[in-house]
């Protein structure tokens, strides 16, 4: 087997969170003087909150960056803690990594509780983490997945024997830079991210092994 590791984005890749951070974002707006739309939510998705935060005051919210920041941070987590939204199909991916000995890591810009919360959730299938509390530059920088890779003993070199799944225009340009194998999740986003530097794009999980994503790094390695 090639494969060596595979590095997981959070929101959107491993759980359909999208509609909980919308849901947030209009309930702030709307309890701060604020209009917010679907669409404004859609143009938001996977960028820094504190930049969410910035467009919700150009539209009329009276909080602050950090107060936004702060309560939709609180409005997601208690959502996620109550219930984590999985994507169809992907524990059964990460099952067949771990049987398979090639180990899961989330990377994922979301404060550590988060991060927190998903490993407590997820029954041992992650090796570990990198979130965006953590000393990294963040995505679109590649310094996450490369702090990812460091952390199982993977060099810089052999990013193209490990596999990125990622959802955002953000995400895939730090896959893609840190060498890695990218495949972009299609499933939950409305975005276009044709013609970003993935190897592949996916639209769910249904079929995807451990074989099936070692697949991809040996023609990626082939070609």
């Amino acid at each position: 087997m090639q494969l060596k590791a595979v590095f997981w984005d959070l929101d959107g890749t491993l759980i359909d969170s999208e509609p909980l951070w919308h849901a947030g974002e209009f309930e702030l707006a709307e309890a701060n003087g604020g209009h917010w739309s679907e669409d404004l939510g859609w143009q938001c998705s996977g960028t820094p909150v504190p930049d969410v935060a910035r467009k919700m005051i150009e539209h009329g919210c009276t909080l602050s960056v950090e107060e936004i920041d702060k309560q939709l941070k609180d409005y997601v987590f208690n959502a996620e803690i109550a219930h984590l939204p999985w994507i169809d199909g992907v524990l059964d991916v990460l099952r067949s990594l771990k049987d398979a000995g090639v180990p899961s890591m989330l990377v994922t810009t979301s404060p550590r509780r988060m991060a927190d919360n998903i490993m407590k959730q997820s029954d041992g299938l992650f090796a570990g983490y990198v979130c965006g509390d953590d000393d990294a530059k963040h995505k679109p920088d590649p310094a996450p997945y490369l702090l990812a890779a460091s952390k199982l003993g993977i060099a810089r070199e052999d990013m193209d024997h490990c596999v990125v799944f990622e959802d955002t225009p953000v995400g895939i340009a730090a896959g893609v830079a840190s060498g890695a194998t990218v495949i972009a999740q299609t499933c939950t986003i409305r975005t276009d991210t044709t013609g970003l530097g993935q190897f592949d794009s996916i639209d769910g999980y249904a079929g995807v092994t451990v074989d099936v994503i070692d697949g991809y790094v040996r023609r990626r390695l082939a070609a």
